[in-house]
């Protein structure tokens, strides 16, 4: 070992550093996406009760929790220390299975495991997502359901990716987001065995921007992208 750090394990790093600080605040920072995302996953991967779901890039569980409440066994993992730590501490996860990993390396999983996988807004963050389709695939059993959710490409255009308010410096954090296209995430999708079900574009309208006031400027904008698949094998 040199001690000389590549390029993509200090990009690695700056993203992994961002969404331990982010952690503190991700429940409640009033982040528009994952209030416009969460009914269309849940929509795409019900009835869920009995299954084993892997959730992929579990953040602080927000996934995993309305998973288990439906009565899903659920593997999470995620790289983040400090998303881990506050998805442990939340009532009714007791239970869960929790693994830190890097997603951009190949998982620490045997393959036919799951009976479906969910992955909210974790694409962005990764630089080989044709790998991370692959490791799927591999994971779920036949048949098994997949929903996957990103921030849509379109709103590149915009200047806009994952950011949040440090609550130390109050300083704008933006941990690091890499641009796919629908084409590419629906090609890989397909290529590497996915049967696609949805491809869901959601843009918020008048009444989700009163609720969440930082989407406003997006009315009729695609904000969310979400792929909802099955495993053919």
């Amino acid at each position: 070992m040199n001690g000389i750090l590549s390029a993509r394990d200090k990009a690695l790093l700056h993203v992994q550093a961002g969404y331990d600080r982010w952690a503190a605040v991700y429940d409640h920072d009033d982040n528009p996406l994952p209030a416009l995302e969460q009914p269309v996953m849940q929509e795409a991967l019900w009835p869920v009760e009995g299954l084993h779901f892997l959730d992929v890039g579990c953040g602080t569980g927000r996934h995993t929790a309305w998973l288990t409440a439906a009565g899903a066994r659920v593997t999470a993992i995620d790289f983040s220390t400090g998303m881990l730590s506050k998805a442990r501490c939340k009532p009714g996860l007791e239970h869960v299975q929790f693994i830190q990993h890097d997603l951009n390396q190949c998982l620490p999983i045997d393959g036919n495991t799951f009976d479906g996988i969910i992955s909210g807004l974790v694409l962005e963050h990764i630089n080989d997502h044709q790998q991370l389709f692959r490791e799927m695939y591999r994971v779920l059993r036949p048949g098994g359901k997949v929903a996957v959710s990103t921030l849509h490409p379109a709103m590149f255009l915009r200047g806009s990716q994952a950011r949040f308010t440090d609550p130390e410096t109050g300083n704008i954090v933006q941990p690091g987001s890499i641009q796919h296209t629908i084409g590419e995430l629906v090609m890989t999708a397909l290529r590497t065995g996915f049967t696609l079900n949805a491809l869901v574009e959601k843009a918020p309208d008048e009444l989700f921007a009163n609720q969440y006031p930082r989407a406003e400027k997006y009315l009729g904008w695609p904000m969310l992208l979400v792929m909802s698949m099955h495993a053919e094998k």
